[in-house]
């Protein structure tokens, strides 16, 4: 199986199930037929952001962070990456272009797909050059907006309280 596909599974098994240890989940990959180390789960547990949360009744499971609004560890890694690398933001249409350092690109695209961001369809990135798509204009001007916020916080932010906070 691609690694792609085992992150898929994976993903899938945290957002249905509860899973106190990474043994716990191992026997669930291999009741599908995937096999995988240790380590090899540990390092795919990081990729996907994956956090231990309290239950209900108090015990601790993996879940996979809450991406969506700007929340979840996915956004709080974006929100690090754009004060460290972007150096610059423009939106046209449908589109945003962010310049980055040199080799930086796709490092910085990596994180703007893991954190889910509402309205971006996709990204597509150079060098030191990162193209997002946009489902429309507006998408693109909120997207951008939350962007920069980002770059000078160094945190997420939620669409809701961007406005409050440029007053």
């Amino acid at each position: 199986m691609k690694r792609s596909a085992r992150l898929a599974l994976l993903r899938s098994l945290l957002e249905e199930g509860e899973f106190a240890s990474q043994h716990e989940l191992s026997a669930a990959l291999v009741e599908r037929d995937v096999e995988v180390s240790q380590s090899t789960l540990s390092k795919d547990l990081l990729v996907l952001g994956a956090v231990k949360r309290r239950t209900a009744d108090g015990s601790l499971v993996y879940a996979v962070g809450d991406e969506s609004e700007g929340g979840g560890v996915a956004a709080e890694k974006l929100a690090r990456r754009c004060a460290e690398l972007l150096q610059s933001i423009q939106h046209a249409a449908n589109q945003i272009v962010v310049k980055t350092p040199p080799g930086a690109a796709q490092f910085l695209a990596a994180h703007v797909d893991r954190a889910r961001l509402p309205g971006v369809m996709g990204t597509i990135a150079g060098d030191d050059t990162l193209l997002l798509i946009t489902t429309d204009g507006d998408s693109a001007a909120r997207t951008a907006s939350i962007i920069a916020h980002m770059t000078r916080t160094g945190k997420p932010t939620r669409l809701r309280n961007l406005g409050r906070e440029e007053q």
